[in-house]
């Protein structure tokens, strides 16, 4: 496993993550679960990703479980958390960045993920309801509590991002050290356009979410959705049609899987192996319900090698959608 700074700071993190979101308490069973963390943080992974949102906060109180029973020495593993979707509650500071459900957020999933502070902190979404102050000093605060490390944003503008990090200085807070944004070779405007100047001007680091493109990177939906896939769950209509109603997007997954085929590498892998090409990358995300599945994304490092200067230019004409850099 190779190892990455997240962003400017001292913080190091396999270039290759483990995160929850579909795939605790509902993919799959807790035991499968278990396996699947022991096996990535056997082979190297030091990242774990979850979220009060992630099934209602269920998620962390499986990983939580799981970090438990596992007794690994917490210098060994960093595990984060993120707010603003909140547990499935629907009254008024149940949800969004506001210092009230920030804070208790902050201590609920303390005690579902059985931790003492969490490595990293999510704004999971930005919040048009709390001015960004407030949510700049709370975290603040956190860190000053000792109950967080690192704060960061998850699809926050850059103009957002950019806010945040004058409020920060100028008031001597902490300021955002990483973005999680989706990033993956048909979805790339934001991480490599919108965000361009972030990564010179502040330093940010990235957990990237998403590098298979909910599974179609694949290649695995090209013939239909298998039953016992993520897109064929009962609740999850809107991200099958989202995942597999562009015709376009599905005619690039054809051409990009008989390349693969040319190369001799799974088509996942090698999408996976084209997101670490990128040096603003601190984290691949990967997630998977099975055991099997995560051992063989967690071979795309090995792949990376073999995306020589022609097959990035052979991957740009099929693709056909390299943002312009915004300066």
């Amino acid at each position: 496993m190779n190892y990455r700074q997240l962003g400017k700071s001292g913080l190091q993190v396999s270039e290759l993550s483990y995160g929850s979101w579909l795939n605790f308490a509902k993919l799959g069973s807790n035991d499968s679960m278990e396996k699947c963390m022991k096996y990535a943080y056997d082979n190297g992974v030091n990242f774990f990703d979850n979220a009060e949102g992630y099934v209602y906060g269920k998620s962390e109180i499986l990983m939580g479980k799981i970090l438990q029973k596992m007794k690994w020495s917490r210098d060994t593993y960093v595990v984060s958390s993120k707010v603003f979707f909140g547990t499935g509650g629907k009254l008024p500071n149940q949800t969004g960045l506001s210092r009230k459900h920030v804070f208790e957020a902050c201590d609920a999933a303390l005690k579902r993920l059985k931790v003492s502070y969490l490595d990293l902190y999510f704004c999971h979404r930005p919040d048009p309801n709390s001015p960004v102050e407030e949510t700049v000093f709370t975290m603040h605060q956190l860190f000053m509590q000792g109950k967080i490390l690192y704060w960061g944003t998850s699809e926050w503008s850059a103009e957002q991002i950019t806010e945040a990090h004058a409020i920060a200085k100028q008031n001597h807070l902490l300021a955002p050290t990483m973005e999680q944004p989706q990033y993956n070779l048909l979805h790339r405007e934001r991480f490599e356009s919108e965000y361009h100047n972030l990564y010179s001007q502040f330093g940010m680091g990235t957990t990237i979410w998403s590098p298979l493109a909910s599974g179609l990177l694949t290649g695995k939906y090209l013939n239909g959705v298998p039953k016992n896939s993520r897109l064929a769950l009962k609740g999850l209509e809107w991200l099958r049609e989202k995942t597999l109603g562009d015709t376009a997007r599905l005619e690039k997954v054809k051409k990009l899987n008989l390349l693969s085929e040319k190369l001799g590498v799974p088509l996942g892998r090698l999408a996976i192996a084209w997101c670490l090409k990128n040096k603003n990358v601190s984290t691949v995300i990967i997630g998977a319900s099975k055991l099997e599945q995560l051992k063989e994304n967690l071979k795309s490092s090995e792949s990376v090698n073999l995306l020589t200067d022609e097959v990035m230019n052979e991957i740009e004409k099929i693709v056909n959608n390299k943002p312009k850099i915004k300066n």
